[in-house]
C-alpha cells in the first residue's frame, strides 16, 4: 500500500490546471487543498477537480498537508516559500526559485534551519527523453563535451497569455521565464556552471497585448527582452545560450551538444519527450529511442511526487534548493555581465540531481 505525502497548492493560476491534473497519475500524492488570495479562483479550481479551497492561512496550518506547492507569481515565491518554510512544511516552487539571489538564499537557508525540503521546477528534466539524453552523455556517446548551443526566442507572451503583463515586470523577461528550462537541463547534462558572459538588452518600453481578455492594451517592459551569451561548465564545456521575447521565427534547435566523438539534439527542456537525434563526422543524423518513461504526455509535478518518495524512502530529491538555487546564480549573472562588461564567475556548485533508472515509471 502506498504511504501518501499530503499536498497543498498555493496559486490557483494558469499554470495550476496542469499540476493538478498530472497529480491524478501519482498514487503517492495525496492533494489536500487549494488555496489562493483571489479566493474565488481557489474556489472555482477546487470545483473543477473536486477538492477542497482553503485561505493560505487554513493550508499552511492544515498539520495533513506535508509539502507545500508554490504556484504564485514569481515575486511572491519567496515570501510564500518562506512562510511555508516557518510552518514546519516542505515546498516545492514554480520557477524560478526568487527573482534574484539575495532573496532566494534567504529561502535556502531558512528551509535548512528548520529541517524541511526545498525543491522547485522546472521538473522537465525527469521527461523521458532529457533522461535518455543524459544516459548518452553519462556513457560516452559524444565522447568528451566540448560545447552546445541552446535557444529560446518568440515574439512574446502577449500573443495568447490571458494576462501577460507580469512576463515584461521586475521578475520577468525571457531569462528567467524560459532560462529556467534550459540552463537546469544543461546542468542535468553537463553538471554544474563556472563562468557566465552575457549581453542583454530590451527592444521597445512597452507592448501591445493581442490575446484576449486584454487585446488591444499596452503594457510597460521593464526588463531584457532579449539575452545572449556563453556559459562555461566547471567540466570545461562552452554553451552559446539566447532567450528572447523579440524574434518573430527561428530554426534553431532547442539544444545541441557537441562532443569529440559526436554531436547530440536534445529535444525542447520545456516538454518531457520528443525526437533524440545524434550524428558523428562520418555518420548523418540518426535518430535515438528514448528508453526512460515519462515522455508520453505532461506529468508537470513529477517533482513533487519525486519529493513525496524521496521523504517516505529517506534519500535526496532531485529537483533541489540547491540546484534550483543554481539556476537562478547562472540566469542573474547574464545580467549582470552585460551591465559590468565582465565575465560572471558562479559560486554556487549543486550536485548533478541522480538519473532515473531506465523502464517503468518508479514514482507511480
Amino acid at each position: 500500500m502506498v504511504d501518501r505525502v499530503g499536498i497543498g497548492f498555493i496559486g490557483c493560476g494558469n499554470i495550476s490546471a496542469a499540476y493538478l491534473k498530472a497529480a491524478r497519475g501519482f498514487p503517492i500524492l495525496d492533494v489536500r487543498g487549494v488555496a489562493d488570495l483571489n479566493t474565488a479562483a481557489a474556489e472555482a479550481r477546487a470545483a473543477e477537480f473536486g477538492l477542497k479551497a482553503m485561505t493560505v492561512e487554513e493550508l499552511l496550518a492544515d498539520p495533513s498537508v506535508e509539502i507545500v506547492v508554490n504556484l504564485t507569481i514569481p515575486k511572491a515565491h519567496v515570501e510564500v516559500g518562506l512562510r511555508a518554510v516557518a510552518a514546519g512544511k516542505h515546498v516545492h516552487s514554480e520557477k524560478p526559485l526568487g527573482i534574484a539571489t539575495a532573496e532566494a538564499k534567504q529561502l535556502v537557508e531558512a528551509a535548512k534551519a528548520r529541517g524541511v525540503r526545498l525543491g522547485a521546477a522546472p521538473d522537465t528534466l525527469f521527461g523521458g527523453a532529457q533522461q535518455t539524453s543524459r544516459k548518452l552523455v553519462d556513457e560516452g556517446a559524444i565522447g568528451t563535451p566540448l560545447g552546445g548551443t541552446a535557444f529560446f526566442m518568440c515574439p512574446g507572451h502577449e500573443r495568447w497569455h490571458p494576462n501577460p503583463g507580469f512576463y515584461y515586470l521586475d521578475g520577468g523577461g525571457p531569462m528567467l521565464d524560459m532560462g529556467p528550462y534550459y540552463v537546469t537541463s544543461l546542468v542535468n547534462l553537463l553538471g554544474p556552471v563556472e563562468s557566465v558572459a552575457g549581453i542583454a538588452t530590451k527592444l521597445r518600453d512597452e507592448r501591445l497585448v493581442t490575446s484576449e481578455p486584454l487585446k488591444g492594451t499596452k503594457i510597460p517592459v521593464e526588463v531584457a527582452t532579449h539575452v545572449a551569451g556563453t556559459m562555461k561548465f566547471v567540466s570545461g564545456a562552452v554553451v552559446s545560450i539566447a532567450m528572447s521575447f523579440d524574434v518573430p521565427r527561428h530554426q534553431h534547435s532547442p539544444i545541441e551538444l557537441y562532443g569529440s566523438e559526436a554531436s547530440l539534439l536534445v529535444p525542447d527542456p520545456n516538454h518531457f519527450g520528443g525526437e533524440i537525434m545524434l550524428a558523428t563526422a562520418s555518420e548523418d543524423w540518426k535518430a535515438v529511442a528514448t528508453e526512460h518513461a515519462y515522455a508520453d504526455g505532461n506529468y508537470r509535478v513529477i517533482g513533487v511526487a519525486d519529493m513525496a518518495d524521496a521523504i517516505r524512502n529517506r534519500r535526496p530529491h532531485r529537483a533541489s534548493g540547491e540546484l534550483a538555487y543554481h539556476v537562478l546564480e547562472v540566469m542573474e549573472a547574464f545580467q549582470r555581465s552585460s551591465d559590468s562588461g565582465r565575465h560572471v564567475t558562479i559560486e554556487s556548485r549543486p550536485e548533478r540531481p541522480a538519473p532515473l533508472p531506465v523502464g517503468p515509471g518508479i514514482f507511480s
